[in-house]
């Protein structure tokens, strides 16, 4: 076993003959103040001799930790980690590693999971799980922790995600205009903008039609298969002889497609279908599942350029990309 010490930054500038300063910019991300020429010899060396920074010194030195906490209920939801990919893609591209806590949407370990990121010394946080009866926000703000919002949003506060109003009103009036005039909705959960608002966007467009749709027909749920397969039989018990359900999320959709199986419906002939997210699964189903794609890779890119601008002391804007219909058999179209 080799006894050579470890390399420091005074030893690769030694060996360069320059200034400690020029290793530490050449190592630092994005490397600053020096040539491109340089940043290549003092990184090659440092791979060579094995150099590890040390970031706990970094962070006392800097103030900054290079490290981004994200809360989501669940990692797991496909929906929550093709976001995260998108956080995590941009922090890799600045510099930063990140940290993620699953909350499971309950409000004490929401409080819990954001302090365990706080002590961590996180330079900021982006929040994916919030509801408008959560009170994080107060929480970060408190802390003075720069944060900002994805895929779900709230009203006057720093939010990137997709316009799900402007989604469900997409859905409503591409069933509309198959002539489907009995709806049920699998609302997901309606505490989150997401439900809310693409529920919202889709009933507005039937009242606009003048297509009523009764309060028990409009079931919130989890945003996961078992709840939406049990808010289906909810509605399917409420009127049988719905033509088509919109479910707020692809993995609510799956739910909906398990109780219509087990009820001897088919999908599109008795019951179309959409969903919403447009996961990599809603193509490949035997039936290939109608969707929104709410570009949520573009939306954990986009909430991890905000972060960075609000840590860096410059201002950012709330940002809502305009989703697309994918349409596919589920509905019933070939369009």
């Amino acid at each position: 076993m080799s006894s050579d010490p470890a390399p420091t930054l005074a030893s690769l500038a030694r060996e360069l003959g320059v200034h400690v300063s020029t290793v530490s910019r050449a190592l630092s991300e994005p490397p600053s103040g020096i040539s491109s020429s340089m940043v290549d010899q003092v990184r090659h060396l440092a791979m060579e001799r094995g150099y590890r920074s040390n970031l706990a010194a970094r962070a006392l030195r800097t103030g900054r930790s290079l490290v981004i906490g994200m809360l989501v209920p669940r990692l797991t939801d496909a929906v929550l980690a093709t976001v995260y990919a998108g956080v995590d893609e941009a922090a890799m591209d600045a510099g930063y590693a990140t940290l993620v806590a699953n909350t499971l949407d309950r409000p004490d370990l929401r409080q819990q999971r954001l302090q365990r990121l706080l002590a961590r010394q996180v330079d900021g946080v982006i929040v994916a799980d919030s509801r408008y009866d959560s009170n994080i926000i107060g929480a970060l703000e408190a802390a003075r922790v720069p944060h900002v919002l994805a895929l779900r949003c709230l009203p006057d506060r720093l939010s990137i995600g997709t316009d799900d109003r402007l989604g469900g009103r997409l859905i409503g009036e591409h069933l509309l205009s198959l002539g489907h005039r009995r709806f049920g909705v699998v609302a997901g959960d309606t505490r989150a903008s997401t439900g809310d608002e693409r529920t919202q966007g889709f009933l507005d467009v039937c009242a606009e039609a003048g297509v009523h749709i009764p309060g028990q027909l409009v079931v919130p749920c989890a945003f996961d298969l078992r709840s939406g397969s049990a808010a289906a039989a909810q509605v399917l018990d409420a009127d049988p002889d719905v033509t088509a359900i919109f479910a707020t999320s692809d993995d609510v959709a799956l739910g909906v497609l398990a109780t219509l199986r087990d009820r001897g419906r088919s999908v599109p002939d008795d019951i179309a279908l959409v969903g919403y997210n447009n996961l990599d699964l809603a193509a490949a189903l035997p039936v290939p599942l109608t969707t929104v794609d709410s570009r949520l890779v573009e939306v954990g890119r986009a909430a991890m350029s905000a972060l960075l601008a609000v840590i860096g002391g410059r201002s950012a804007s709330s940002v809502r990309l305009t989703p697309r219909l994918i349409v596919r058999s589920s509905s019933g179209s070939t369009r």
